[in-house]
């Protein structure tokens, strides 16, 4: 039943913001709210019905999937007669849409063919829903944390200088992708040397040295659920200056999961990590957010960033990643993916992050 407790979640924001039913076309959120896995689809939800629209290719699999809901066999030309009829039978005046996903000239056709409904910008209210992570998604999560971290453990045995960064990067994710993952979760970034002061740098044909940081930033699409965590190591002995940036930004990590609590905001949780670095005079070498939220997609609410007033409530799942980056020297981040608790977090990435040289 798990399907029928997001729906009704879903029925209780309609309520607030008087509408009589949403249209959603975002496949994540078809996804969370049906549990159906195939490409393609629409869900509607109105005060009383819940549909799946689909077409012929998944027929069977449908049913089996979304356990609660009306299948609906769709064909492309006349998907908006069916949700006319649908809208018409249900009574509904006014219905939620995701504006941020439709395209202008989409608008324009939905508009005049589902007259006289009213569509209402209704982007975010799967996604409000989406930020509170259940028991269920909780233990998926945790799954997809731990095969980070032995994907972590794994490349330490494997990492040496000559090796590409490419060639680090492939056998990471074939490494998560046999023990699991139908996917990263994202472009997996290995970078070594000046590179890793590149906050997103994606594998290339450079080749480690030693003497180099190395960042590694990658994570595991488990069951539909990510995982993402960043370590950086050292191939080779490090200098003063390499164990200094390394030692702060572990400092800042540490602190921020430390002091992280339910009741604060994404700026104050932001401030936490940057303050420790500001201190130090990284402060301008720190240019992106601490954190962000993590789900059925890498990147979702809440943001621990200096713009997010969103509160943080026992839960959320957020990474904690704060990182100094010396353009012309390297650089250095460190993330872990925690939840939030009634006093604190948890973590649920938990491997090492002493500095390790390799």
């Amino acid at each position: 039943m798990m399907a029928n407790k997001r729906v009704s979640r879903v029925r209780e924001a309609l309520l607030e913001r008087n509408l009589d039913g949403l249209f959603i076309a975002s496949p994540i959120n078809r996804r969370y709210l049906t549990g159906f896995t195939g490409s393609a689809g629409y869900v509607l939800i109105t005060a009383e019905k819940a549909y799946l629209l689909t077409d012929f290719r998944y027929m069977t699999q449908a049913p089996q999937q979304a356990a609660g809901f009306e299948i609906v066999e769709e064909h492309r030309q006349d998907t908006l007669d069916i949700i006319k009829g649908l809208l018409e039978a249900a009574n509904v005046k006014r219905l939620g849409f995701e504006n941020e996903l439709m395209s202008y000239s989409m608008y324009g056709k939905y508009e005049a063919s589902l007259k006289p409904v009213e569509l209402i910008p209704a982007s975010g209210l799967v996604e409000e829903i989406r930020m509170f992570k259940d028991d269920e998604e909780l233990a998926v999560m945790k799954e997809a944390a731990d095969l980070a971290d032995r994907t972590f453990m794994h490349m330490l045995e494997v990492i040496k200088p000559g090796m590409s960064e490419l060639e680090g990067a492939l056998e990471l994710e074939f490494f998560m992708r046999r023990n699991g993952a139908s996917a990263a979760s994202f472009d997996t970034i290995f970078a070594s040397g000046e590179r890793s002061a590149l906050p997103h740098g994606t594998a290339s044909s450079k080749l480690l040295g030693s003497g180099e940081l190395l960042t590694m930033d990658f994570g595991a699409l488990y069951k539909g659920y990510c995982s993402d965590i960043t370590r950086t190591v050292m191939v080779g002995t490090p200098n003063d200056k390499q164990r200094e940036i390394y030692n702060i930004v572990l400092e800042a990590q540490l602190h921020t999961i430390e002091q992280l609590r339910p009741g604060m905001t994404g700026r104050e949780a932001d401030a936490l990590a940057r303050d420790v670095i500001t201190r130090y005079g990284y402060g301008e070498q720190f240019g992106h957010s601490t954190g962000h939220g993590l789900g059925m997609e890498v990147h979702e609410a809440p943001n621990l960033s200096k713009v997010s007033d969103t509160v943080l409530q026992p839960g959320m799942v957020v990474t904690v990643e704060p990182g100094i980056y010396i353009p012309g020297f390297g650089g250095v981040r460190i993330e872990d993916d925690v939840v939030v608790t009634e006093t604190g977090v948890r973590r649920l990435t938990e491997s090492t992050k002493d500095l390790i040289i390799l």
